[in-house]
This record gives C-alpha cells, structure tokens and sequence, in this order.
C-alpha cells in the first residue's frame, strides 16, 4: 500500500460527489422543463457509484492478504430515473394536452435537496479524511527529521 494510497481514495470520492452535486444541480435546474430532448419533459438524473478495482496482477495478489486493495470509487454510470412525470391541470400552458395536463419533470425539489445536503456531508467527510491523512504523514516525515 502506498504512502499516498489514503489521499488517492479520498480524491476519487471527491471527484465523483462533485460530479453527483453537478448531476443534482442539472436536474433543480430543470424542475420546470416541459420540453427536453425529444419534445418530452425533462427526466431526473441519478448517478450510480462502484468501486474502483484493482486490476494488475500485484493488487490482485494483495487482495489475498491483509492490505488494502480498493482504489476509492467512480461513477460507473448516469441513469435517467424512469418514474412517471407529474401531471399538472393548466389548460392555458402550450403543452397542456387535449384535456389541459402538462406532463412535468419526474424531479422532486425536496429529495434533490436531501441528496444535495447529503452529498455536501460526503465531499465535506472525504476531505476531513484528505486533511488527516496529510497531516498523518506530515507528522511522519518531522519524526524522521530528528
């Protein structure tokens, strides 16, 4: 395991919570498009993490013994959430259909802000981990000045 290891993993998952923030903000944005691609309303967004895995015949080996072997984690896909759009009655609106409902994004503003707090909790968590560990080694480094 490398020296660096700890702070390799807390900036994959920095990455990746700054990219599920990107992906939260994209779908608030979007709370009131009627209209996206394809002439369909909008549809929410939903980042899938996975593990980053070792893949060199070294790091396999040393998923056999007592060592560390992950590599932090990335975003392995965006998936559009396939819950159905809200319909709103406003027969004056121009997507209102013939019996005056506008189909609306599948995006709640109340559970994009519970991902977003939670997102912000995790970037906020990995950088104490960072700041730990840079300090850790930090503390090393004047342990072997003396």
């Amino acid at each position: 395991m490398s020296l660096f290891n700890p702070i390799n993993i807390s900036a994959s998952a920095l990455t990746a919570e700054k990219t599920r923030i990107d992906i939260i903000t994209k779908n608030m944005a979007n709370v009131n498009t009627t209209r996206a691609t394809g002439g369909m309303p909008y549809r929410r967004q939903i980042a899938i993490f996975e593990e980053n895995k070792s893949t060199s015949f070294e790091e396999q080996l040393s998923k056999y013994s007592n060592k560390i072997s992950g590599k932090g984690v990335k975003i392995s896909k965006i998936v559009e959430d396939e819950s159905p759009f809200k319909l709103i009655y406003e027969p004056g609106h121009p997507d209102a259909d013939e019996n005056g409902y506008v189909q609306k994004p599948n995006v709640d503003t109340v559970k994009e802000m519970v991902d977003l707090i939670s997102a912000q909790r995790s970037y906020d968590a990995n950088i104490t981990a960072m700041n730990a560990s840079k300090s850790m080694l930090m503390k090393a480094l004047d342990i072997g000045r003396r």
